[in-house]
């Protein structure tokens, strides 16, 4: 049996880093959020509904971090700061949407299957 080249090995683990940030559900839907048009901070919270002041604060660090969000300071009082995908967030967003209308529009199917597994499963 021939063992994987080292370098395919640390090809995957880069890649399951990077996917551990963007598959996450809240990252999903703020890049969505964001793909059609830049948002302040309380824009964004007010459109994904239910998302913390503490998570969307952690996932908009983390896509400043990963290069996908540019961050933009006004220079008002008090300052006004707006979020915007970057091109490497756009390129994201392409897929991520696909992704997204995929769930929405499979939701209740989902949702009708796992009522139907847990009532034959007593769940």
């Amino acid at each position: 049996m021939n063992m994987p080249a080292r370098s395919d090995i640390t090809s995957c683990e880069e890649a399951s880093e990077v996917l551990s940030h963007i598959g996450d559900k809240w990252t999903v839907l703020v890049v969505v959020a964001l793909k059609e048009k830049p948002r302040r901070f309380n824009e964004i919270k007010r459109y994904l509904r239910g998302i913390s002041h503490q998570m969307l604060t952690r996932t908009l660090k983390n896509l400043l971090r990963d290069g996908m969000v540019d961050r933009k300071v006004f220079d008002t009082v008090p300052p006004q700061v707006e979020y915007r995908l970057s091109e490497l967030g756009q390129s994201l967003s392409q897929v991520l949407k696909g992704l997204a209308d995929w769930a929405q529009n499979n939701s209740k199917t989902i949702l009708l299957s796992r009522s139907t597994y847990d009532a034959k499963n007593g769940e």
